[in-house]
């Protein structure tokens, strides 16, 4: 068990090393999108199979919540995955997520794009796609979706993301960072997943 939480520690640490090194660095927002993406993939091709690579306390309540992780060991991987962030935070110093928008339009915001992101882990999973395909797909997605509304609300969606940097940065709103990101990786449970009958099977003769 405690390799896994290592291992949530590492990948949240990466992510957020990369994702948030990036803003310190100045990168423009296309290039922070993407090094946010590049960071969620690289934590999955090298922690997943140890841990999942959740890096994600939203995505492991989620996972939690539908009984895809042990209920024992929810509370590891959170801990371990909002220290990873704040250890990365202490690092760059940089990268709080602030709202441009309403406060009630950075709600729904993040809501709606935790919602999308677990969706899509939802999906890939199902479909037992590979490490690579799982990895890309996932990184692919959070850079997508930072891309579009990063300019909003910073495009959390993760509040060991937020948490740390916030923090260190003293900044504000982690009531909606920490909260939004839940609501919308628990409601993705919910949402009825393609291909519910089983898989065509194509057996070779």
């Amino acid at each position: 068990m405690w390799n896994r939480y290592f291992a949530e520690f590492s990948g949240t640490f990466l992510m957020v090393l990369l994702g948030c090194g990036s803003v310190a660095l100045g990168f423009s927002h296309i290039a922070v999108s993407a090094m946010f993406g590049i960071g969620v993939f690289c934590a999955i091709m090298i922690f997943q199979p140890i841990s999942g690579a959740h890096i994600n306390p939203a995505v492991s309540i989620a996972f939690a919540a539908k009984g895809d992780l042990e209920q024992n060991a929810l509370p590891g991987y959170i801990i371990a995955q909002c220290l990873g962030g704040w250890a990365a935070a202490m690092i760059v110093v940089s990268g709080a997520t602030i709202p441009a928008v309403s406060l009630g339009s950075s709600w729904a915001i993040e809501i709606s794009i935790t919602l999308l992101l677990m969706f899509s882990i939802h999906v890939l999973v199902r479909r037992e796609v590979g490490l690579f395909s799982l990895a890309l797909g996932v990184g692919t997605m959070v850079g997508i979706l930072a891309f579009f509304f990063g300019e909003l609300t910073g495009a959390s969606m993760n509040p060991a993301r937020t948490l740390g940097p916030n923090i260190v940065s003293g900044e504000g709103d982690l009531i909606l960072y920490i909260v939004a990101p839940v609501i919308g990786a628990v409601l993705a449970n919910f949402i009825p997943e393609p291909l519910d009958e089983e898989p065509l099977r194509h057996d070779q003769d």
